[in-house]
């Protein structure tokens, strides 16, 4: 019965929203999304799911939790430092208008993590910086560009001084960033996506879904980079066989799409 439950809610969810979370691994999904009905004090996902569509803050919690809004900038800094070292300044030579992506960019991190380096790399101002995400209330909290103290930790210094208002314990964006980061809702599952990307950054969250999934997103980023362009990943989403998707390996965790 409690499979039977789960199941239907896993259909209501597709039904109601376009989500499919039998692309998810199910038993790490299964468990996050049990804690939080419980948590709530509903005894079956049937209730649960009648609950969440009447009631939005719910259902906004439903989405946090199923995509698990965990960011930080420079998150694996060394990463960070190659792509502003070496991979961006490469790409400004061949042109100097930039089209990037930063793909399930959760609450506003890693774009903006981009675009500072842009703007040190004075690109910036004439480049394109699309950040895309599932959730809502992650993407609202991204055009706001209010952060913790907690995630600015491993801000270089020289950014800090110069990208972020310090207001007490919180950290306000620079309007200039924020200007130049366009965010949207997407459903990288469903969406179809734009094209002739240079850069795409899709980092710990390719973790959370199925081998099947997987496959299916990489061949979808590998269609959307110009020849040549780059696909950025986490320090967990290692491609071990980039080539079925016509990408090579370009450094630890960068992929370019081979010509």
């Amino acid at each position: 019965m409690e499979d039977t439950d789960f199941l239907l809610f896993i259909k209501k969810v597709k039904d109601y929203t376009s989500i499919d979370l039998a692309q998810y691994k199910e038993a790490q999904m299964k468990r996050r999304l049990t804690t939080l009905r419980m948590k709530k004090g509903y005894s079956t996902f049937a209730a649960f799911f009648d609950a969440m569509s009447k009631d939005k803050a719910l259902f906004h919690e439903f989405l946090d939790r199923m995509t698990i809004n965990v960011s930080e900038f420079w998150r694996n800094a060394n990463r960070w430092e190659v792509l502003e070292q070496r991979f961006l300044p490469e790409m400004l030579r061949k042109t100097d208008r930039l089209k990037c992506w930063s793909a399930a960019c959760s609450t506003g991190e890693e774009p903006y993590t981009l675009a500072m380096i842009l703007s040190e790399l004075g690109a910036l101002s004439n480049s394109q910086l699309l950040a895309t995400d599932i959730d809502e209330g992650a993407l609202d909290k991204a055009k706001k560009g209010i952060y913790s103290d907690r995630s600015v930790k491993d801000v270089p210094k020289k950014y800090l001084r110069k990208y972020y208002r310090q207001d007490q314990m919180t950290y306000h964006i620079d309007e200039s960033l924020k200007k130049a980061v366009r965010f949207q809702k997407q459903n990288l599952l469903v969406d179809t996506f734009d094209t002739q990307f240079d850069l795409i950054v899709c980092r710990n969250v390719m973790i959370y879904f199925t081998e099947e999934a997987k496959h299916m997103l990489y061949q979808k980023f590998a269609h959307a980079l110009k020849p040549g362009g780059l696909l950025f990943v986490g320090s967990t989403e290692q491609i071990f066989s980039p080539g079925q998707y016509g990408l090579e390996t370009a450094d630890t965790f960068f992929y370019r799409k081979m010509a």
